[in-house]
């Protein structure tokens, strides 16, 4: 949903009225990763859109992904942690 909305221009006009509020949910997320693709669809589909897809949020998913390997390791290190 959010990304269509980005697709369209409309996601700008709602978080204008909702505030923070537009940012906070998955929509948010899905902003994140269209717009720089939308933006940089200029420089072709491997370097623009490829390339710039994940600037904004591949870190959020670099750390969610190396925080759930930290968790994932901490369980199995300490027995008494494990359900």
């Amino acid at each position: 949903m959010g990304a269509l909305l980005t697709g369209f221009g409309l996601y700008d006009r709602i978080a204008k009225f909702a505030g923070m509020g537009a940012a906070l949910p998955i929509t948010g997320f899905a902003n994140a990763v269209v717009s720089p693709a939308i933006e940089f669809r200029s420089e072709g589909a491997v370097l623009g859109t490829g390339a710039r897809i994940f600037q904004v949020a591949g870190p959020v998913i670099v750390y969610g992904l190396l925080a759930a390997f930290v968790v994932g390791l901490v369980h199995l290190v300490i027995p008494g942690l494990r359900p």
